[in-house]
């Protein structure tokens, strides 16, 4: 299996970046307009990855990590959220996090899946969430029929920490402000992208990762979201209210972060006492244990790799040759 290290990181950014570009980009529909997305099949693929990222983030950001299932033969499809990354922003100050319905993001997962993945791909397919991508990812799998045998959810969104306020309080005040009209506004204590030193990050302990995700949102300037609206604030705070209480008749595995000062971690063992086939273990990083250094992002993808084999059939007769792969023509094609 192979994994990659932090120490490499300068190293293989070359080859990371040859694989990145080799990529299919496009966009494709969805109910709130124009979403990107990216994907890769490799030759041999053994099972394919539907990557759903977290507020802020983007697909470019997972650059590391599609290379490296890549290397495991594991395919990789992926998009940006509406409002964020490069797919269509929805007000006109573009760093404002916005939705006007939060199970809009779960209609547009299902219209990825749909529009992307399964014009291009027959076998199957596993999902892996971060952060706001878990909570999208619960949404659209109780509301939706899904062709995924999985999920694996790192520091999934069950509960936000609204310190110094509670939960109850800040629900309380958005509601209010999107009564008034200010749904729009930046909620309480919001602003525009600014880049944290590394000493005052709550992400993550590995100061390469999170050097070359500041680097990256400075080089594409386009990728920046600052903070989120009354309006988000408050369409997140009411869907994830009884997110924990949600039971999902698929094999679910969690990965949560000890050290969480976006998510409360507390909220992960709530939903997995209420969901029997879901596997739950903790971690001593911060948010994005996707990004952490080396010895804990190897130990959370061990568990990735540990649960997506065991749903994988390994039978050659429902394994994808090259010529089960199809170029779909509902989403735009932009080139590699």
């Amino acid at each position: 299996m192979f994994y990659s290290e932090s120490k490499h990181l300068h190293n293989n950014l070359a080859q990371i970046e040859t694989h990145w570009q080799e990529c299919k980009k496009g966009t494709f529909d969805s109910p709130v307009g124009p979403l990107f997305y990216a994907c890769h099949i490799p030759e041999r693929a053994r099972f394919a990855v539907l990557l759903i990222n977290g507020r802020i983030e983007s697909a470019h950001k997972y650059q590391e990590l599609i290379w490296e299932l890549s290397r495991n033969q594991i395919a990789v499809f992926t998009y940006d959220h509406p409002g964020q990354g490069l797919s269509g922003r929805l007000l006109a100050n573009l760093h404002i996090g916005y939705i006007e319905r939060f199970a809009q993001y779960g209609d547009c997962l299902d219209a990825f899946v749909n529009q992307v993945v399964l014009p291009q791909w027959r076998g199957q397919s596993v999902i892996l969430a971060h952060s706001m991508g878990g909570a999208v990812t619960c949404d659209y799998l109780t509301r939706y029929s899904s062709p995924v045998v999985g999920a694996f959810l790192s520091a999934p969104m069950f509960a936000i920490n609204t310190a110094p306020y509670p939960a109850w309080l800040a629900q309380g005040i958005a509601t209010t402000a999107c009564t008034l009209g200010l749904g729009q506004r930046y909620a309480i204590g919001q602003a525009d992208y600014l880049p944290k030193a590394f000493a005052d990050n709550e992400l993550t302990h590995c100061e390469q990762r999170y050097s070359l995700f500041r680097q990256l949102y400075q080089q594409h300037p386009g990728l920046q979201l600052g903070g989120v609206s009354f309006r988000w604030l408050q369409q997140a705070l009411g869907s994830t209210h009884s997110m924990t209480q949600q039971r999902i008749d698929l094999p679910l595995s969690i990965a949560s972060a000890q050290h969480d000062s976006i998510v409360c971690s507390a909220a992960h063992a709530h939903f997995a006492a209420n969901n029997a086939a879901c596997q739950l273990h903790h971690y001593p990083g911060k948010h994005e244990l996707l990004c952490e250094v080396d010895s804990i992002r190897r130990a959370v993808l061990k568990q990735f790799y540990a649960f997506a084999h065991q749903l994988i059939s390994q039978d050659a007769a429902t394994t994808p040759s090259s010529s089960d792969y199809v170029a779909g023509d509902t989403a735009s094609d932009t080139g590699s």
